[in-house]
């Protein structure tokens, strides 16, 4: 099929944000590209992924080196980081082809608090900092690590299986481990600091018209004390429950422009659980619903929200914004609750031109997939140009304000005859964390002089 915009439009695209990366003392911007990326950088302990990102640029190809020789002296750990440094470096490259100037890294654990900088500062400096096959290095002047309730534990028995244990499904959002799954912000604009808000308390209970879930699959084995119909959680975990399975984050980002003035845009940030994995009360499925419907409200200036520091109220009437992130869900196809999803892209405090129109993200690689069979799941989608994951659903938004034009977009997912093909899939590695992500890096450009 012939496409508006491919996978190719990201390098000439470029070209309107010449100086946006340069190494200029004081640079000013008429345009900006954000972008969200699902990393897939999860690990077993937040301390292997600092190890991984600790490796200065030689010691990455030392190892590579080896494990590419087949060095038989070569450890099953040091075989299994070579693996995950190729991961990185691939990962590493396709930033530094899409160039975006703030985005969005899903999946990069942390200490659980977001305090810990060692991995996000090892990530910049070791690979972000060098140039990854002849690609030109980039640089985040500013990062924002982003505290999660991901492994958080409850001390509740959430999946009722009579023990407490206090992480995966025990844990306020699943997670082995605190810190397991978070996400952070990398950008080249100054971040407001004083201004960020975060909703990781907020409690669940406290959005209105949401109650305790109640099971609804009652075809199967359900806990001895319960039947259908019944509220899942106990009402003291209830009342302790908060929304977000990780976190909601609204950080001002500072553009400054030609004309000596200062464009504010408020980079709001998730990443929702996914709609699957359900218990009999479909309890990812709502969740995730409810985490969508929190920045529906939140744009819409609803003033029922409160964030970390107690302050109450949604987005000011009039703000840019961009919501980013990998939001887990797809209005037309998967498990999730449609309708919220299209509520947030359709709505009227959105560019729809951005979000469903001429300049939705697109890429040829998602229907390449699918067509050679590469990807397996949901072939049937209505929209393969805009798929953003293996799976062939679109989960991945960059969604504009209707303040501000768009100019470009697209989903790094070159085809077979593209130019970068090799980081989105290899014989041997496949097309999902063994060679970069199983989600793709979503991107739109914005002009900043409406």
């Amino acid at each position: 099929m012939t496409m508006k915009k491919t996978f190719i439009a990201a390098s000439i695209a470029l070209a309107a944000l010449s100086g946006c990366n340069s190494s200029d003392s004081v640079n000013t911007y008429t345009e900006a590209r954000f972008a969200t990326f699902n990393l897939s950088f999860d690990r077993a302990t937040y301390e292997d992924l600092v190890a991984e990102m600790s490796l200065t640029q030689d010691e990455q190809s030392v190892l590579i080196e080896r494990y590419k020789n087949e060095d038989r002296s070569l450890t099953d750990q040091e075989i299994a980081t070579a693996e995950k440094v190729i991961q990185i470096r691939n990962v590493a490259e396709i930033i530094q082809r899409v160039r975006p100037n703030a985005f969005v890294l899903a999946e990069f654990n942390n200490d659980g608090n977001g305090e810990d900088m060692k991995a996000l500062n090892g990530f910049h400096d070791n690979y972000l900092a060098h140039s990854q096959n002849d690609q030109q290095p980039i640089a985040f002047a500013y990062k924002q690590n982003i505290a999660t309730n991901t492994g958080l534990p409850s001390d509740y028995d959430l999946n009722l299986d009579g023990t407490a244990s206090g992480t995966g499904d025990d844990a306020w959002g699943f997670g082995f481990y605190h810190g397991q799954y978070a996400f952070a912000v990398f950008s080249q604009f100054e971040i407001d600091k004083e201004n960020v808000r975060t909703f990781q308390h907020f409690k669940w209970k406290d959005m209105p018209g949401e109650k305790n879930i109640e099971i609804v699959n009652c075809d199967v084995e359900l806990p001895a004390d319960k039947k259908c119909g019944d509220a899942w959680y106990s009402d003291e975990a209830w009342a302790q429950f908060p929304l977000s399975s990780k976190n909601h984050a609204d950080i001002p980002v500072i553009i400054p422009q030609p004309n000596g003035e200062k464009e504010v845009v408020h980079f709001l940030v998730s990443h929702p659980a996914p709609p699957i994995f359900d218990n009999p009360a479909k309890h990812n499925t709502e969740r995730n619903r409810a985490e969508l419907q929190f920045w529906n409200d939140y744009i819409d200036s609803k003033n029922y929200m409160y964030d970390d520091k107690g302050v109450y109220g949604g987005l000011p009437a009039g703000s840019h914004f961009v919501v980013a992130g990998d939001l887990n869900a797809d209005h037309q196809m998967g498990d999730g609750d449609r309708e919220t999803i299209a509520n947030l892209i359709s709505h009227s405090m959105v560019n729809v031109e951005g979000t469903l129109g001429s300049y939705a993200p697109t890429s040829n690689g998602g229907e390449f997939c699918l067509n050679e069979g590469i990807c397996t799941r949901n072939p049937d989608t209505p929209h393969v140009e805009n798929i953003t994951s293996t799976s062939g659903l679109r989960l991945d938004y960059v969604i504009p304000s209707a303040t501000l034009d768009v100019k470009g977009s697209g989903v790094f997912w070159p085809a077979g005859n593209e130019d970068g093909y090799y980081l989105v899939y290899d014989e041997e590695l496949g097309n999902s964390k063994g060679v970069s992500s199983d989600h793709r890096m979503v991107w739109v450009d914005l002009d900043l002089t409406k």
